[in-house]
């Protein structure tokens, strides 16, 4: 979320830096005081005074040089975190030509603090600039990888995956290094902006007389800009930005403990969650189910300019060759609850029927009785149900709350070839499994899978390409192919090239989606794939919408005939003005189209 303030002009207040005062070593924040402010002894803060008065009676000119330029360099660093916006799109250098009402008051009090109290208070604020400078920063992260602000209640627990994500892209000494910059970072701008401040204060001290006069005038026109709405280049000038950011925060985390209540309840309350077995899903009674997710698979993929050219012919050609072998199909846009990332919150928003935009949430409804979409053909006892997770690396206890008997994860599909950056496996090689595993296999039961593809997670490179089916084996095959597939580094911040990646991987997975179908599929498989979520920022645009395409896929006619009215698309790719649906939506409508009875 991005935040606008009212502001006005900022006025040069080039006599807070110490102009025109001869330095002869008794600067506050270098002497007794700096010694004060950091715990040393009085004695060591004599010595220093003595040692910097030397220094600075060999060298007056570049003495006085340095302090101006220190004491500069510290009103730059208060400003700008005072002024610092938490969305990209807000960084404009009208932006920073505004006078923030935080630094006039908080001038105000400084002066008439004494000396102890005044070094005790100015550090304090320079840590909760500090605070505020990492949030605005974890804010333009957030929007830029998952299209949203960073939520103080619920994010933390993102830091591991996202230290996991760096350490498959970039390899463990690669995560390690930028786990202890930005650690380093982190501990640098707090003490920055703590010793910035304090030496405003020694130096506002120092001038009082001046500085009450500047700070009275400052207020003054603050208080007028502000009740007059004053502007300069089109922006206000008076700013309240760092204090309505603090008040933003304060309703955020407000607003999450009350929402995390009220969706217990609704997540309580379920139409079908009381419809007796034989009266789910009397439709599809024979049918092999698959519900496939394509990573990142996003509207941006088929309209994009730079994505759309290859993937709608992929798309074309993929809906010919399901029509050579007998199948049909059907496409819309449904609009996902998260973006550029946290996949599991668009699987379970799918697949739960509820909107699922939060880690909560997802703790909430997973430990619930919600049913999901997968649970519903479990219930029936009419499908084995089975899962193929390459991207589950760890325990995955969720798996009893989507009704999957039996769960695939990277470790147990058999592959023996390289990781392709974050994705453990190719997609060709978790079909390939799948097929070995179950699919290929007599059961005395339909089969109902939901199979996660992950080759086209970002960073987009390297890419798998396809092999013949029968050279597919353990997976070793792949060696190659991504030893000489693209440095992610090469890709992922190149604004041009991680858009034609991210296009071929598209393809890349769909095709091996469709080569599966149409090689393995009966008369009596189903297919239901779409996207999890956009592609992050840099690949969709800032403002992007977070629609996905969703598609439904079989050979038998009468499939499709009870969705005639859902108004979709032919073919497999939907039409830029098919309907489009909340996420959330498709549990209940497909549920209906097929036959299931509500309980309430």
């Amino acid at each position: 979320m991005s935040l606008s303030s009212r502001s006005q002009q900022h006025p040069d207040t080039g006599t807070d830096a110490d102009t025109g005062h001869p330095d002869t070593g008794t600067d506050a924040d270098t002497g007794t005081e700096a010694g004060a402010a950091a715990g040393v002894s009085e004695e060591g803060a004599a010595v220093g005074a003595v040692m910097g008065a030397g220094w600075r009676a060999r060298y007056p000119a570049v003495a006085r040089g340095v302090t101006v330029t220190v004491s500069l360099l510290s009103f730059a660093l208060v400003m700008l975190a005072l002024l610092l916006p938490n969305r990209l799109s807000g960084f404009h250098p009208a932006e920073f030509t505004r006078l923030p009402g935080e630094a006039v008051f908080g001038a105000a009090l400084l002066l008439v603090l004494p000396r102890r109290p005044r070094i005790v208070v100015a550090v304090l604020a320079g840590a909760c600039l500090g605070a505020l400078t990492v949030l605005s920063l974890l804010d333009i992260g957030f929007s830029q990888f998952l299209g949203r602000g960073f939520n103080m209640v619920l994010d933390w627990s993102l830091f591991g995956d996202a230290e996991s994500y760096v350490k498959d892209s970039l390899g463990a000494t690669g995560a390690t290094v930028a786990v202890v910059a930005v650690v380093v970072i982190i501990l640098a701008l707090f003490a920055l902006l703590a010793l910035a401040v304090v030496r405003l204060g020694n130096v506002m001290a120092r001038h009082n007389a001046v500085a009450t006069r500047t700070v009275l005038a400052l207020g003054t026109v603050w208080v007028l800009c502000m009740e007059t709405g004053a502007q300069f280049a089109g922006v206000h000038v008076a700013a309240d930005h760092a204090a309505g950011l603090v008040q933003y925060r304060v309703r955020a985390v407000r607003d999450t403990l009350r929402d995390e209540a009220a969706f217990e309840e609704q997540a309580k309350h379920d139409k079908f969650g009381s419809t007796p077995p034989d009266q789910l899903l009397t439709g599809l009674r024979g049918k092999d189910m698959m519900f496939t997710f394509i990573e990142s698979y996003g509207r941006s993929a088929v309209e994009d300019p730079v994505t759309a050219p290859g993937v709608d012919a992929t798309l074309t050609a993929a809906t010919e060759k399901l029509a050579d072998a007998g199948f049909a199909a059907r496409s819309g846009w449904l609009t996902s609850a998260t973006y550029g990332g946290n996949s599991w919150l668009g699987h379970s928003t799918f697949l739960s029927g509820l909107w699922i935009d939060n880690q909560q949430r997802y703790r909430t409804v997973t430990s619930s009785d919600h049913l999901s979409l997968t649970r519903a053909f479990q219930k029936t006892g009419a499908w084995r149900t089975v899962g193929i997770m390459p991207g589950v690396q760890k325990g995955w206890p969720e798996a009893k709350y989507f009704g999957l008997d039996n769960v695939y994860d990277s470790t147990e599909l058999g592959y023996k070839g390289p990781k392709f950056s974050w994705s453990t496996m190719p997609d060709q090689y978790a079909l390939t499994a799948f097929e070995r595993l179950e699919h290929g296999k007599k059961h005395d039961k339909p089969l109902m899978s939901e199979i996660i593809l992950t080759s086209s997670h970002q960073p987009w490179a390297p890419i798998p390409k396809t092999v013949p089916q029968d050279e597919v084996g353990d997976g070793s095959i792949y060696k190659g192919i991504e030893k000489a597939g693209k440095n992610p580094a090469d890709v992922f911040y190149d604004s041009t090239k991680v858009k034609q990646e991210y296009g071929q991987s598209i393809q890349y997975s769909v095709n091996s989606l469709i080569d599966y179908v149409t090689r393995y599929g009966t008369k009596d498989t189903v297919l239901v794939f779409l996207g999890d979520h956009q592609p992050m920022a840099r690949v969709s645009g800032e403002d992007s919408d977070r629609d996905v395409p969703c598609a439904i896929v079989a050979r038998d006619p009468k499939v499709l005939d009870k969705i005639a009215d859902w108004g979709w698309s032919d073919g497999l790719q939907p039409e830029h003005d098919a309907p489009v649906w909340k996420m959330s939506a498709f549990r209940d409508r497909f549920l209906t189209a097929y036959g299931s009875t509500p309980s309430s």
